[in-house]
């Protein structure tokens, strides 16, 4: 078993690595001793994290399934994979659209469906892997101006789970982290939009009130893809500051 916290000699992927939370956890992989891959849309920042940090950057869109697919074996085979790319659209369910469904589905869910579905064979073969799954605070508490992000990080969780039962006899475990208000960018654009007036309403729902950092996610991300957390699958994890307990 590697010292505690240490990912030395595995691989990893982590889609939407380029900001936020995605960043958080290609940085704190790479200091364990990871080999990082990030794939992102946003080809700069993604390049610019690549270059400070030493991880490998490519630029991805998670809904196209055939690209997930040729990356995922180009760069692989992975013993880690993040799914953790995701975008919200703040607005009531009457104001939305099929498109908009479309897109934050693909987005949110679909593409933990592709980067999966591309990198557990060579897990399975090797007898090795650990899936992390990044959903949402949203998904067991319902949102609202959310509701179709709410209901893809649920689909998330669902589809943990599922993978958890289907390929433990691999060795392989998958768990979700459910972050609650974290200091990002697309927090930011929320706040944005919908002014410091949900700000704090999502700081005031949980019991620490504040804001999580993307850091203390990526803690919870190292732990899970550690060899400490081999006893550990089909589970979600808060990270949320109290937020699932209630005000």
């Amino acid at each position: 078993m590697r010292p505690f916290g240490r990912l030395d000699r595995r691989r990893a992927f982590v889609s939407g690595g380029a900001r936020g939370i995605g960043a958080a956890i290609a940085r704190v992989f790479a200091a364990a001793g990871a080999d990082v891959i990030i794939g992102d849309l946003d080809v700069a920042d993604a390049t610019g994290l690549a270059r400070q940090v030493g991880v490998t950057a490519v630029q991805l869109d998670v809904t196209d399934t055939d690209r997930v697919q040729a990356i995922m074996l180009r760069h692989g085979p992975f013993d880690m994979v993040v799914n953790n790319a995701g975008a919200d659209q703040h607005a009531f369910f009457t104001d939305t659209t099929p498109d908009d469904w479309a897109k934050l589905l693909a987005v949110n869910l679909v593409s933990a469906f592709a980067c999966t579905h591309a990198a557990l064979p060579a897990m399975q073969a090797a007898g090795f892997g650990r899936i992390i799954n990044v959903t949402s605070e949203a998904a067991r508490m319902g949102s609202k101006g959310g509701a179709v992000y709410a209901a893809a990080k649920g689909g998330v969780i669902a589809f943990t789970k599922s993978i958890a039962r289907e390929n433990a006899r691999y060795g392989i475990t998958a768990n979700a982290i459910a972050p609650g208000p974290i200091r990002t960018p697309m927090l930011e654009q929320a706040v944005a939009k919908a002014g410091d007036k949900i700000l704090r309403a999502m700081t005031g729902a949980t019991l620490l009130r504040r804001l999580g950092e993307p850091e203390e996610v990526a803690a919870a991300a190292l732990f899970l893809a550690s060899d400490q957390a081999a006893y550990i699958t089909g589970e979600t994890i808060g990270v949320s500051g109290g937020m699932g307990l209630g005000g």
